[in-house]
């Protein structure tokens, strides 16, 4: 999979700006800036018409072009390499969610993602101080950047599932590391992230490496107050914990939310790609004969 994401071809460049619109400008190839404005525009979905299908290929063009400009941007540009490498993790990550379906390449996408958000994390000097001085953990919790904190806590949860001996061996501890300090940090970023994430954590992680069911139902319900328009929130909630718990009365409720803020443009278009996945996932839920799920009737 990886060898996809690799330099762009002129002709690829061309492509990609006749699927999405215009063709990109003539010095890209050499500009990073440039590359980078062009990943943005290809990358976005609130200032254009979405479509979940066709989203792909824009998707895989703006990690091509960040790929590319990542290559190109001087070690010193601190602040823009750290924000193409925060956006690479978390487009890696959207790529292996939305569009792999192979356990091999969904892998490697996560990895990727870990390892471009972990390099971003290492940009801080701090960080880096605390990681030689008292452990990778410690760094997690000195780290000031939620961005790469979250989008790392994310693909390494993911990357861990495909790797047991070393989410026995720590892993699982830097996740929680992750998302307790991106909490910390800012709990509303990205429709309430940082609490859906941990609330995850508790709710699917063996109690042995630190999961609590209970204590997922708390976070579930703070990540619905700061992020209501993030539909995810609300379908975590039902399937990962009053499915597990047999709430009938709390998985229907909170699944019936989930489809009547779909019916809400202004809500779809919040956060088109996160939602559009959560709402198939909820129809799916409620649809009859689902396997282990309670009946809404």
């Amino acid at each position: 999979m990886l060898g996809r994401f690799g330099l762009c071809s002129w002709a690829f460049l061309v492509l990609l700006g006749s699927l999405c619109g215009s063709a990109p400008v003539a010095h890209a190839a050499r500009e990073p800036l440039a590359l980078v404005a062009e990943a943005d525009r290809l990358y976005d979905r609130w200032s254009q018409a979405f479509a979940f299908a066709a989203y792909e290929a824009r998707l895989r063009g703006a990690i091509a072009l960040w790929e590319e400009a990542l290559s190109l941007i001087p070690s010193d540009q601190v602040p823009t390499r750290a924000q193409v490498l925060n956006r690479l993790a978390q487009a890696y990550f959207e790529l292996a969610e939305g569009y792999l379906t192979g356990d091999k390449e969904k892998e490697q996408a996560y990895g990727k993602g870990k390892g471009y958000a972990l390099a971003s994390l290492r940009l801080d000097p701090e960080f880096v101080r605390v990681e030689q001085h008292q452990g990778f953990r410690a760094a997690l919790g000195a780290a000031r950047d939620v961005a790469a904190i979250f989008w790392y806590g994310n693909n390494l949860g993911r990357w861990l599932s495909y790797h047991w001996w070393e989410a026995l061996t720590g892993g699982t501890r830097d996740v929680l590391a992750a998302f307790t300090r991106a909490v910390e940090l800012d709990e509303a970023y990205w429709g309430g992230g940082p609490q859906r994430a941990l609330a995850n954590f508790f709710a699917q992680t063996p109690g042995f490496l630190g999961g609590d069911v209970e204590r997922s139902q708390a976070c579930f319900t703070r990540a619905i107050e700061v992020g209501p328009e993030f539909i995810q929130n609300y379908v975590d909630y039902a399937e990962l914990y009053a499915k597990a718990r047999g709430d009938q009365a709390l998985f229907c409720r909170l699944l019936r939310t989930a489809l009547d803020q779909a019916a809400d443009p202004t809500v779809m278009g919040k956060w088109p790609f996160y939602n559009w996945m959560a709402v198939e996932r909820a129809r799916a839920l409620l649809a009859p004969g689902r396997g282990g799920s309670p009946p809404c009737g």
